[in-house]
């Protein structure tokens, strides 16, 4: 048969299929979620999240660490207070567990980049993620609260803020407290769709961030919701926000792409501790070649168009990415 067009001459070769992938992927647009307990001394394994761990403040340079030997250098840090209270106080404390962690990481690895969550749900009594007047979150005092936390960690020597917290009006809130507090180099990295979720789940027993009454969905987003998404990009954008996430990843590919295509700063995913868990349950089950497919799932991420990934796998996948495997 006579044909001209032979798709498959460039998927003959391992060489060939490599230079002719349209989506790329770099160690350097992964970022690694890192635990850090002020409780804890030592590493403690973390049992709804196989293969992650939970680090005390004289142990968190072993997590960074551990990414730069993998070739990783961004991280998020998540912190567990010793102590809660209604207003979540110890979130913008000068020496709270991430202002610590900061600081320890800097003297160590002054080169590796940190990036701290904004949010009040791991440090509150009640586990939401803002001030409470009865059993609603009252947006406007939230956003007081935010803007102490994010100058705290500017403080401490973040590189970048990410407010979590879904509040209406955050990241400009935020980017007016660290202007005024001389952090005008300090970049927002804002959740700005942030579905009300279940694959949060794994994430909320590690943090101890869970509700102690009610749910999130009076301000995280409706999963039905798309065009709702490109809304809260748009209101960021305007607000100041440097770069745009979209949380979670692998089941909200659509909104992915629509946001990368409609705006132009940067577009990170998180994909979540569900979305890890649902592949290490099913690798632990035989069912499925865990490296494969947490390759084949990140790849959807960034083909979709995000620029960065936040993920528990960001390790391994930066060492899939240094041996060819994707990339």
């Amino acid at each position: 048969m006579e044909l001209i067009h032979r798709p498959r001459r460039l998927r003959r070769t391992d060489a060939l299929r490599r230079m002719c992938r349209e989506t790329r992927m770099s160690p350097d647009s992964l970022i690694y979620p890192i635990f850090v307990d002020e409780t804890l001394s030592g590493v403690r394994p973390i049992p709804s999240l196989p293969g992650q761990n939970h680090y005390g403040l004289d142990s968190v340079n072993q997590a960074v660490e551990e990414c730069l030997a993998h070739g990783v250098t961004h991280c998020m840090l998540f912190g567990l207070p010793g102590a809660k209270d209604a207003c979540g106080s110890s979130a913008w404390a000068e020496k709270g567990v991430i202002q610590q962690a900061v600081r320890a990481i800097k003297a160590a690895h002054p080169d590796f980049y940190v990036i701290t969550d904004v949010c009040l749900c791991e440090y509150t009594d009640h586990g939401h993620c803002g001030i409470l007047h009865g059993h609603e979150v009252d947006n406007d005092e939230t956003l007081d609260v935010l803007a102490k936390v994010a100058v705290s960690h500017g403080l401490a020597g973040a590189d970048m803020v990410a407010p979590s917290d879904m509040m209406d009006g955050h990241v400009a809130a935020l980017r007016q407290a660290l202007d005024g507090a001389g952090f005008r180099h300090i970049p927002i990295m804002a959740y700005s769709a942030k579905y009300a979720s279940a694959f949060y789940g794994p994430f909320r027993a590690a943090a101890g961030s869970a509700p102690s009454f009610g749910d999130r969905r009076g301000y995280q987003m409706d999963p039905h919701n798309r065009k709702e998404a490109l809304r809260e990009c748009a209101l960021d954008a305007e607000e100041g926000a440097d770069i745009l996430m979209v949380k979670p990843a692998l089941s909200y590919l659509d909104v992915i792409r629509e946001c990368a295509d409609a705006f132009d700063q940067p577009m990170c995913a998180y994909s979540v501790s569900g979305e890890y868990a649902m592949i290490k349950a099913a690798a632990a089950a035989g069912l499925v070649d865990e490296r494969r497919v947490m390759c084949e799932s990140a790849v959807a991420v960034f083909r979709a168009g995000a620029d960065m990934l936040i993920t528990y796998f960001a390790r391994e996948l930066a060492d899939a990415i240094r041996q060819g495997e994707i990339g």
